[in-house]
């Protein structure tokens, strides 16, 4: 493992300094030294490793969403309001529709088979948006319109909403019928969440401040350590309470970090972030290196360009959806085209569940994730270097305002 991990990560930050000289996104360089090193091309990484693919990424996408939750202003976000709930699941709802009409005409899918596929491809990756929101939240971009508030909040709670159709979709390819109960499901998990990483948040910052008016002073390294571990215990918590109690890890992490912004002295929460940052300078690249890996490009070779025009038309419903959320908002033509385009990329749900249906014995479970993959690549790159080349020019930065 040790041996796959050195060249994750010296291949992986070669190819973003590559990538980054080239005026391209670093997760393009990363992703492309994923399938690589990847069993799919010279299968140089230990299976061990890639057997742990899933519990990285949660590490990574912890460090990041904790970073966030740490940089998120609550009275943006507030002003946001309605937009922000819409984003969580409208966007999604329309790209599975677009499967659903479109997939049996390009793809000859039933239309199970293309709710399958649908729910397989809604979800956007936070691990590509999440970084960009709190780079332009740091420097200033789109902040005075809550526009990385809305567009992280809803990318964080898009995954909650998707999964459960996706859990869905499958029982009744399988000829189990529709657990409607799930869907009920949804609104508590985002309650819980929110209310248990309000409560470990307000739990830390206490102890926090106990330790340091008894002269313990707790350096903000050890701090980092134990917010980590709290934070991994909210994301095995939701696993322990499966089928008992809905509840998003994703979203109790950033709920956390949010409480102890508010209640930490101040400075403390911006030293926090620093480290976080820090450390997700070597989380990106396992993360996303990873994310190459579980990408096969046999697959991606045998989807055909039904499977790319199928993908390119779902993103224009997609599109319609986000354009629907910020409607009545006072947002500009070009603020709105901005969050169409963070809504693009996606990688991390994609590989975690795109061999599922093949799995599960459906007979479109080759194509799905034939589809899943095409879809990695592609809108995981376009949609990260459609960001970083346009938030300039569509977004009001500091000097704006």
């Amino acid at each position: 493992m040790l041996t796959s991990l050195g060249f994750v990560f010296l291949a992986g930050l070669a190819a973003a300094a590559l990538c980054q000289r080239l005026r391209l996104p670093r997760i393009i360089g990363m992703l492309a030294v994923g399938v690589l090193l990847g069993p799919s091309a010279l299968n140089v990484l230990d299976g061990s490793i890639l057997s742990l693919s899933a519990e990285l990424w949660q590490m990574a996408l912890i460090i990041i969403l904790l970073k966030a939750g740490l940089s998120l202003d609550l009275a943006d976000l507030k002003r946001v309001g309605r937009p922000a709930v819409l984003m969580s699941f409208l966007p999604a709802s329309f790209e599975i529709a677009g499967y659903l009409l479109l997939a049996p005409v390009l793809l000859g899918l039933s239309r199970a088979e293309a709710a399958v596929l649908g729910a397989v491809m809604a979800a956007v990756s936070p691990a590509v948006v999440v970084p960009r929101m709190v780079r332009l939240m740091e420097e200033g971009w789109g902040t005075d319109r809550g526009i990385p508030q809305m567009v992280m909040a809803g990318a964080s709670c898009d995954d909650i909403f998707v999964i459960v159709l996706f859990s869905t979709f499958l029982g009744m390819a399988q000829g189990q019928g529709a657990d409607l109960a799930a869907f009920g499901s949804i609104p508590v998990s985002i309650l819980c969440g929110v209310a248990l990483g309000a409560a470990a948040g307000w739990g830390l910052s206490a102890f926090f401040e106990t330790a340091y008016a008894h002269a313990h002073l707790v350096r903000n390294s050890v701090k980092v350590i134990v917010v980590l571990g709290v934070s991994f215990l909210l994301m095995a918590a939701e696993d322990r309470l499966e089928g008992r109690l809905p509840l998003s890890g994703l979203l109790a992490v950033v709920s956390m970090a949010c409480v102890l912004k508010l209640r930490c002295a101040p400075g403390v929460a911006a030293r926090l972030s620093q480290k976080f940052g820090k450390l997700w300078l070597a989380a990106e690249v396992l993360l996303f290196v990873l994310v190459g890996a579980a990408v096969d490009v046999r697959y991606t070779l045998g989807a055909g360009l039904g499977a790319v025009a199928m993908i390119a038309l779902a993103l224009v419903f997609r599109a319609v959806g986000v354009a629907l959320c910020l409607a009545g908002t006072s947002l500009s033509v070009r603020e709105r085209l901005f969050c169409v385009i963070a809504y693009l990329p996606k990688a991390t749900v994609q590989a975690a569940i795109g061999s599922v249906p093949l799995a599960a014995g459906l007979g479109c479970g080759q194509l799905v994730l034939s589809v899943a993959v095409t879809g990695i690549l592609l809108t995981a790159s376009l949609g990260a270097l459609g960001m970083d080349l346009t938030y300039k020019k569509l977004l009001r930065g500091p000097s704006a305002r």
